[in-house]
C-alpha cells in the first residue's frame, strides 16, 4: 500500500470527524455553521452579546454569510437580535437559554464524534496526537 501524505491523512480524518459530528447534529436540528455560531455566543457569555460584525469575525466569515445562520437560529428561538444601545446602527446577537442548552448539546455531539473516531487509539496515543496538533496550531495563532 502506498504511504499517504500527512496532509492527505489529516484531511481524510478531518472529513470523518466532520461527518460524525454532522450525523449527531441532525437530530438536534442544527447545521455545523449554526452550532459554531452558538458555541461562539455561549463562550462570550450571556452578559456579552456580540455584534453581528464581531460574530462574523469570530467565525471567519463575511457578515452577509452570517445573516441566514442567525435568521435560522432566531426562528428556532435559540438567539434574538437587539439593537446595540451603544451604536443604534449595529445589531447584537443574544443567545437565549434555549440556545445555551443547544450549544451544550452541540458541544457534546462534537466530543462524542471525536471519541468515536479516536477510539482506535490508546489514551497515550491520543495524548501524543493532541500535543502534536497543539504544537502545529500554536504556530498559526
Amino acid at each position: 500500500m502506498e504511504e499517504r501524505e500527512l496532509a492527505e491523512l489529516l484531511h481524510l480524518v478531518s472529513r470523518r470527524l466532520r461527518h460524525g459530528y454532522v450525523r449527531r447534529l441532525v437530530p438536534l436540528g442544527l447545521s455545523p455553521s449554526q452550532a459554531r455560531a452558538l458555541r461562539v455566543l455561549a463562550d462570550a457569555g450571556p452578559e456579552h452579546p456580540l455584534r453581528m460584525v464581531r460574530l462574523a469575525e469570530e467565525l471567519r466569515i463575511v457578515p452577509r454569510s452570517l445573516t441566514p445562520v442567525v435568521d435560522a437560529l432566531e426562528e428556532a428561538g435559540l438567539v434574538r437580535r437587539q439593537v446595540d444601545p451603544g451604536n443604534r446602527r449595529s445589531t447584537l446577537v443574544v443567545i437565549t437559554p434555549e440556545g445555551r442548552a443547544a450549544a451544550g448539546r452541540a458541544r457534546d455531539a462534537r466530543r462524542l464524534a471525536g471519541e468515536e473516531l479516536f477510539a482506535v487509539l490508546s489514551e497515550e496515543q491520543r495524548d501524543q496526537l493532541r500535543e502534536l496538533l497543539s504544537v502545529v496550531d500554536r504556530q498559526f495563532r
